[in-house]
């Protein structure tokens, strides 16, 4: 192509290449690993930027061209935009699955009041449940897991072509399914903290029936810490072991793996 050819070219690759960092940028700030909080916000734009480079040279025949009326151009950007959140949200809310958990093991321990910032959950969030989610994060990008969401986003171009409407009722019920199996998932990890919780409340009901005269809550205070922290150093190699292989399980399963 020669310089003519490349300066009538231009507007046209600058408006797909738009198209391309609505959908991808979108994404990669909620894509697990990749878009956490603890990541500065000029590096995920970098990595957005640099996949649209990697990405253009595939994606851009299957682009439209740039529209000749400003709504077009604003209703193209916005539904690329649209279906980057979707497709990184439906991959955060299988890391959630952690956080939440962590949240349920600070309840069951008696760690609750022990309130650390927790971009991942909100405002102020348990101990357990940062570390959680700061685990989490360590899993998908030491296991290589970060990888499966990103070949989802590369590969939703056959199944959602851009300038498609967004199927807002099928997205939607996506959104509620990963909803319900983040919050199995937590439910599941959390499991071993209360059949623990259980037992260690079961066993304070029948000491203070057999003792009444023993002061229970001062017992139960720091037993149930100690336990709990114990339970806790025993199963967290097998905890976050489940969790990456669930979390693969769900991310095979985003759309455009499927």
């Amino acid at each position: 192509m020669d310089e003519a050819g490349l300066l009538a070219a231009l507007p046209v690759l600058a408006f797909q290449a738009v198209l391309v960092l609505a959908r991808l940028g979108a994404a990669v700030m909620l894509l697990p690993g990749l878009g956490e909080q603890e990541v500065p916000g000029p590096i995920r734009v970098g990595l957005g930027l640099g996949l649209v480079l990697l990405l253009m040279p595939v994606l851009a025949p299957g682009l439209p061209a740039a529209p000749d009326t400003v709504g077009e151009a604003t209703r193209l950007i916005a539904l690329e935009v649209v279906v980057g959140l979707w497709l990184g949200g439906l991959a955060r809310l299988v890391t959630m699955a952690m956080a939440v958990a962590g949240q349920a093991v600070a309840l069951l321990l008696g760690l609750a009041q022990a309130l650390v910032p927790d971009p991942e959950l909100g405002g102020q969030g348990t101990a357990t449940s940062r570390l959680f989610s700061l685990a989490a994060a360590v899993v998908v990008l030491s296991s290589g897991l970060y990888a499966i969401p990103l070949r989802a986003l590369v590969e939703s171009y056959a199944v959602l072509p851009v300038g498609e409407p967004f199927p807002a009722g099928a997205g939607a019920e996506a959104m509620a399914g990963a909803a319900a199996e983040s919050l199995a998932l937590a439910l599941r990890l959390a499991a071993p903290f209360v059949l623990a919780a259980v037992v260690i409340n079961v066993a304070l009901g029948l000491l203070t029936r057999i003792a009444p005269q023993v002061q229970v809550y001062f017992i139960a205070v720091p037993g149930q810490v100690l336990a709990g922290l114990a339970l806790l150093a025993m199963v967290m190699p097998a905890l976050f072991g489940a969790f990456a292989e669930a979390a693969r399980d769900a991310f095979l399963t985003l759309p455009g793996l499927r």
